[in-house]
């Protein structure tokens, strides 16, 4: 098998709101396989801060300011970045939110919110990009889902809801476009270590503990551990695989895990 079916020279990704954490390390792991890189965010500052880190990397990354719930800035910004940047043929829909409220504290608005970025989002922006892709005969779609979209856990209702709509998305998205050449597929990360989960990742927390405990690997992620799945669902190596969700989550998926005594 050629190494050439992992090769992303050539195609430009857009990685929506990947200033930080996984998206951007998903965003460098396609970078080292030779894409080129576009991200966007609503908020200029980290903008600027992800372009340095991106720099600092090697990596030249194309930014954008606008937002994804917004249909007609998401019509005016593909526009914009294909005429600037070039066709756009890997999407990575990874810009989300989580709140962490209990169902009956939670407020409407709140649940409405985390929808309309984790779910509505990557229907507006892949409605707006696969056009192109269709026209051109091939394209990747990668949505980052969860492994909330298979359980539930309290008070991440609206996210939970959210991330298990993107999954039936993620299929309905490869029912209508495969027959395009169009690959639709969805990573869906365990626990990772962050820098917003760097407080409970401390020896005794007790949620640190439990996560050692319930996960197989016995560890955190690592955001690189997502750049080889997001390398392979973008490329040809996958170009027969659709509508799947690639589970990264050290096996917690394949276990009600260990017993408390082991």
């Amino acid at each position: 098998m050629s190494l050439e079916l992992f090769n992303l020279k050539g195609k430009r990704a857009l990685i929506t709101g990947a200033t930080h954490g996984l998206g951007m390390a998903i965003a460098k792991g396609l970078a080292g396989a030779g894409a080129e890189i576009i991200i966007n965010d609503i908020f200029q500052d980290k903008l600027e801060k992800a372009a340095e880190e991106y720099k600092a990397a090697g990596i030249h990354a194309h930014t954008y300011l606008f937002d994804v719930t917004n249909e007609e800035k998401v019509m005016e910004y593909v526009r914009k970045i294909e005429d600037e940047v070039g066709p756009i043929d890997i999407l990575v829909n990874n810009a989300g939110i989580i709140k962490r409220v209990p169902i009956l504290d939670m407020k409407v608005e709140e649940y409405r919110d985390v929808l309309d970025i984790d779910l509505v989002a990557p229907f507006i922006m892949a409605k707006h990009i696969v056009p192109g892709m269709i026209k051109r005969g091939h394209g990747k779609i990668i949505n980052m889902c969860s492994m909330m979209s298979e359980l539930g856990r309290d008070t991440v209702s609206a996210y939970a809801a959210a991330k298990g709509g993107l999954k039936m998305l993620t299929k309905n998205m490869a029912t209508e476009w495969a027959k395009h050449n169009i690959q639709a597929n969805g990573i869906g990360p365990g626990y990772f270590a962050t820098d917003q989960t760097a407080p409970i990742r401390v020896n005794g927390h007790p949620f640190n503990d439990f996560i050692i405990q319930r996960t197989p690997a016995g560890r955190w992620g690592d955001p690189s551990d997502l750049a080889g799945t997001a390398v392979f669902l973008a490329s040809k190596a996958s170009d027969f695989v659709n509508g799947m969700v690639v589970y990264v989550d050290g096996g917690i998926l394949a276990t009600i895990g260990k017993p408390a005594n082991e």
